[in-house]
């Protein structure tokens, strides 16, 4: 229902179409004053009435500045530290759920690791099977960072850290350093 880029905001509470608005913004380098939207002033779509929040191209776009205009349930993380710790802090307080970049992103990781597997190996995957496999790496990760975010009754990024810190920690007792 809304999209923005770093020339303007196109908002439409009925729905955007994605084909059409991506259509706009190859021919005017922008979705700003993309016809199928709303005409608002001063509002960023970060501000808009939504279920989930996809924040996905700058650094540090949701800051202690702008958190708490952020109406959204759900936060999905998809460009690199899109909130920054202090308006992460004030999402947690306003009970916003945050899946954490390091989670959001792994799935392009995972991918790049297929296909270096099956570089190495001489055999490829369709892409239906490449999309399976992913799915289940994805699902794993989701639900043993969820599982340690109920245990410790922590925020899903909190609770990715200490699942990594764990891991880290576990192959270092593994190799006998600790």
């Amino acid at each position: 229902m809304a999209v923005s880029d770093s020339r303007g905001t196109a908002v439409n509470c009925m729905g955007l179409d994605p084909e059409e608005v991506e259509k706009h913004k190859q021919q005017t380098g922008s979705v700003a004053n993309y016809a199928g939207a709303e005409k608002i002033v001063g509002a960023h779509c970060f501000e808009q009435e939504a279920d989930i929040l996809i924040p996905a191209a700058l650094e540090n776009a949701i800051t202690k500045d702008n958190a708490h205009t952020i109406k959204a349930k759900v936060i999905i993380e998809l460009a690199n530290g899109p909130i920054s710790s202090e308006a992460d802090e004030i999402l947690n307080k306003m009970g916003v759920l945050v899946v954490p970049d390091i989670l959001a992103n792994a799935g392009g990781v995972t991918v790049s690791y297929f296909e270096q597997v099956q570089n190495a190996y001489g055999y490829y995957w369709t892409e239906k099977e490449a999309l399976n496999k992913l799915e289940g790496v994805m699902r794993k990760s989701f639900d043993e960072i969820w599982a340690v975010k109920e245990k410790h009754q922590t925020d899903m990024r909190t609770a990715a850290y200490i699942l990594a810190v764990d891991r880290v920690a576990q192959a270092m007792r593994d190799r006998g350093w600790a």
